[in-house]
This record gives structure tokens, sequence and C-alpha cells, in this order.
């Protein structure tokens, strides 16, 4: 299976390398991606939240011969892959949300960011919740803040916009939710009861919650169990 990883913010497509191995070691074609103005020193002012979108639909279309791609998506990665899978429904057989979920019609991740920010950088540990930082180490952290990158402002408070399709052809397609943060029947909860985080989730169809307790970047905390708890999504399909 091609395997396509997105990142979330601050993130380029190394913030994988610690779970590329084992996907690899599967079997699996793994393609890590570096969304547009994730490079040091890049203007991030031309840079929008459809950029990365189309990125994302890029890598997908990049895998040749129509063959099926599973998409992954960490924290705002989750509305890039959301977003992209229903642009190529045809091509994708499961999304993969880590610590995240697909994002509706004209959600941000923080529109009301000053429109004078270009580059959003990594704030301070204590601008994060507690369970945000669970198990991340000061050494951890200082990894963290060393490969930061500044997120482009416009990604940050432009809302998503789907093409004018049937939604169901997004909200069909099967999808993993990998949680962290939140304590699995506490996300089913959520989704069913229509809470503004977890609305467009309760829309989809087919979808499972699987629990890997850690903060917001397993892929740092618990990267192995991470990988682990991809490929069983995978093998899914």
């Amino acid at each position: 299976m091609d395997i396509v990883l997105i990142p979330g913010f601050w993130l380029d497509a190394s913030a994988w390398d610690g779970i590329v191995p084992a996907l690899t070691a599967a079997g699996h074609s793994v393609h890590p991606v570096t969304l547009p103005g994730m490079t040091p020193g890049a203007d991030l002012s031309g840079i929008h939240l459809e950029d990365h979108v189309k990125a994302v639909v890029g890598a997908i279309d990049a895998v040749g011969d129509g063959r099926p791609v599973v998409l992954v998506g960490h924290s705002a990665g989750g509305g890039l892959v959301y977003n992209a899978a229903g642009r190529r429904p045809g091509r994708v057989p499961r999304i993969v949300y880590v610590d995240s979920g697909p994002m509706a019609e004209g959600h941000a991740i923080n529109p009301g960011l000053d429109p004078s920010v270009v580059a959003f950088d990594l704030p301070p540990w204590d601008g994060f919740g507690e369970a945000d930082l669970t198990d991340l180490t000061d050494e951890l952290r200082a990894a963290f803040r060393a490969r930061a990158l500044p997120q482009p402002g416009n990604t940050v408070r432009e809302g998503h916009h789907h093409p004018e399709v049937d939604p169901a052809d997004r909200r069909s397609i099967p999808a993993t939710v990998i949680t962290c943060e939140f304590p699995e029947a506490q996300v089913r909860e959520l989704a069913g009861q229509g809470h503004p985080f977890f609305a467009e989730l309760g829309a989809c169809t087919e979808y499972e919650v699987v629990g890997l307790p850690t903060g917001h970047w397993p892929m740092f905390t618990r990267p192995a169990d991470l990988a682990d708890t991809i490929l069983a999504a995978v093998d899914r399909d």
C-alpha cells in the first residue's frame, strides 16, 4: 500500500522519521510530505491553506497507476487529508487521523489569528495544555523546538473549502482516529453530540477510534506504538 504522511503545524516531512522505517519494513511505500512554505527561510506571505490542500492532492496524484493511497494526517494535517480525499475519493481507501479529525466547510484552526501574522511560530510550552505535553520530555521538547519551522499564518486562520462535490464522497471514506489526548469513549460521545470540534467526524459513515494515550505529538513520544497503530489501520483495507 502507498501511504502519504502529512505533518501538523511547525513540522516538515522529517517529523515522520521515527515512523517511516517500520512502515517500510512492513512492505509499504511511504511518502512523507513537506508542505509549501515549510522550509527554512521560505517566503510565507503568499502561502494559503489551499496550497497545502493541493500539495496533498499532488501527493496522491504522484502515486502512479491509480494505486490506492492511505492518507495519514497529524493535527492540522487531519483537515488537509480529509479535504484532499474528497477531491480524489476513488483513490483513498482509508484516512488515518493522528490526534486530529476532519474539518467541515469553512472551519479554520484559528480564524482569530491577527491578519498581520505572516509567520506563526511555535509558542512557548506554557501556551499548551498539560495534555498536549504528556510524555514530551525536556529532551524531546528541545529537539522539537530546534526543528520547528514557522507556520504560514494564512494556513492557520483560513477556513477549509470543499469543492462542489457530493459530501458523501468524503464522508463515506473509512477512517481511523488515533486519539492521544482524549479517551476513546469521549471522542465517540462528542462526535455523536455534534460538538463543533467533532461534528464532521460524526457525519462520517464509517470510522473507528483507537486510543494511544500520550501527548499531541506521538511521533516523538511513542513512535513505535504509533507506527504499529497506523499499520493496524492500513491492514484493515
